[in-house]
Formats: C-alpha cells, structure tokens, sequence
C-alpha cells in the first residue's frame, strides 16, 4: 500500500528523495520556498524541487514563511489537511516548521539530514565535515521535533570521505544516499518495525551557515588545512586568494608529499613550481598542490594552462598568492 506523502526541499539535494518517493509512494504535493532571482539576469528562478515537481503535475504550495504569519500558516495547514498526507517528508526545506504542521501527518514529519547526527547539526554539515577532516560523514533519518535537528534517528548510514571529495562530489552522494534510505524507513513505518532512537547527548556539534568571507585563503595556515577549505568550499563560496592584484578562485587541490622543510625556504604562498601538473604553493606548514584555478570572467583552467597564459613556467616562483 502506497503511503500519501507530502515533500518539503527547496534545492538539488532534495531531487533525488523527491524523485524517489514519487515512484514509489503517493506524493500528493510538495512545499518548496517561493522563486528567487538568479543568474546574471537576476530573473525569477522556481527552486530544483519546484521545476521537478512541476515535471511530474505535483501540486505545489510556496509560503513565504510559517512563524510569525498567521494567516499564511493558517492557509499552509488549510492545503496539507486537504492533501491528508500520512507523512510529511523534509530534506532541507530552508523554513523551520511550527508544532501545528508537525503533529498535522499521522505518521509525523521525517528529516534527511546529511550527517551522522548528533554530529553536525544545522545548515552545513557535508562542508563543515570536509573542513573538520572527517574520515566519515553520512545520512540520518529522523522524527522532527522543534528543536534544530535534535529529533529521534530512525535510521542512519555511513559514507566514507575520499580524499579528494569536495562539499559538490559529496553532496550528490549523500543525496542519493538518503534517497534510497527514506524509502527503507517508510517501508519499516508501514510494517510498524520503525523504532527511533533518541540522539545521545555527547558528540554534538554545529554546522553554521557558510559565508563568503570564510573563501579568503590565509596562506600561513597548513596546507592540510587549506586543502579542506578548497575542497569544502566547492562549488560554493569557493576559495579565493589574491595573486598580482587579481582576486583568483582555486577549484582543486591536494596536500603534496613532501619534506615540511622544503615549504619552510618560502614565505608563505610562494609558488614553487609546477610538478605533476600541480601548483606547488608553499604555506605556513606544508606543501599545497594546487590543481584547477579560475581568473575572474574566466573559465577553470588546469594549473599548466594557468601557469602558461600568464607567464612561462620557468617564472613561477616569482609569483606570490596574498
């Protein structure tokens, strides 16, 4: 028997789910943050969830907000109480639900939460991982309460980070993740084999809201450490350094292999060289590799194509990142 299902998503990350339940359960509407403007031209752009239900003939309901509005939310809890949804399906909506629309399903509302909970609470726990050097992140599934991401587990699933993993390769993994896991845990709901498990009270952290004022590379820290920011900024805000008054945008990287003192003859953000198609960026300890950059109004390019349309190779260790 096929469950009736309200989703709530605004981005990518909540596509795959979405796409999931539709084919397998009775997805009766969807609620998704209203059209913001994008691109150059600034225009009204429907979220990726809105242009996917709208694919598919799915009602879609876009409340500007449910705290602080009475009448929206009277509307909002008027449209899911006619859908009768059995349960209502979360994976990064951007708006936080009222108690009224949390007891409305009888089934409760369910989370996708892209970490191991209580690991990473908040808005950006798959780049805050990358950033902390986390060898393993995840998906839970849980029952919401009111708090931030504190509600009981119903399930939950490991993935392992790579080394070369950025906050992009990882998301798409952790979505399809969680896509496949949410169709287990509303099938052991329906068998009444679903059991929840409180989150323990050691091992939470927070996973704060990016800026763009966190990109800017400081070139005296470890090259461990700004390979994590490189990577965990990918594909937003993306890591930024200055190089000969140019603000430069650094796509890829890795942390080279080498001897601590061979970095240590250069002040910190000299360019070494380029060996095994890398960028050889000295910082404050270590060796950074740096892979694919981007001048502004550029495209990516490889660290050869940089180094050789701004100058010839042999030049390099005259250039500086600031």
């Amino acid at each position: 028997m096929k469950l009736r299902v309200v989703f709530a998503g605004t981005p990518t990350f909540a596509v795959p789910a979405l796409s999931a339940l539709a084919a397998r359960h009775a997805a009766c509407g969807v609620m998704t943050q209203p059209d913001r403007p994008a691109g150059r031209g600034r225009q009204l752009t429907a979220s990726p969830v809105a242009q996917f239900a709208a694919s598919r003939t799915l009602p879609i309901i876009q409340p500007q907000r449910l705290r602080g509005d009475a009448a929206v939310l009277t509307t909002t809890l008027a449209q899911l109480a006619a859908w009768q949804p059995d349960v209502i399906v979360v994976v990064a909506y951007g708006l936080i639900l009222p108690r009224d629309v949390l007891v409305l399903p009888r089934l409760g509302c369910l989370n996708i939460h892209a970490s191991l909970l209580p690991r990473w609470r908040g808005a950006a726990p798959i780049q805050r991982a990358l950033q902390a050097g986390d060898a393993t992140t995840g998906v839970s599934i849980m029952q919401m309460d009111e708090g931030l991401d504190t509600g009981a587990v119903l399930a939950e699933r490991p993935l392992a980070i790579a080394a070369d993993d950025t906050a992009g390769t990882l998301h798409d993994r952790l979505a399809e993740l969680g896509a496949a896991l949410l169709l287990e845990v509303l099938d052991a709901l329906q068998a009444g084999t679903a059991a929840a498990q409180a989150q323990p009270a050691s091992g939470v952290s927070y996973a704060s809201k990016l800026s763009k004022t966190e990109a800017r590379i400081d070139w005296h820290g470890s090259a461990v450490q700004i390979d994590r920011q490189i990577r965990a900024f990918n594909p937003w805000p993306i890591a930024e350094a200055k190089l000969q008054d140019e603000g430069v945008k650094l796509l890829m990287s890795r942390v080279a292999h080498m001897p601590v003192t061979t970095a240590t003859a250069h002040p910190p953000g000299t360019v070494m060289g380029l060996r095994d198609e890398a960028l050889q960026v000295a910082c404050g300890q270590g060796v950074l590799e740096v892979l694919q950059l981007q001048r502004p109004g550029r495209r990516p390019v490889t660290a050869r194509e940089f180094l050789n349309a701004g100058r010839r190779a042999s030049d390099a260790p005259a250039l500086v990142f600031e």
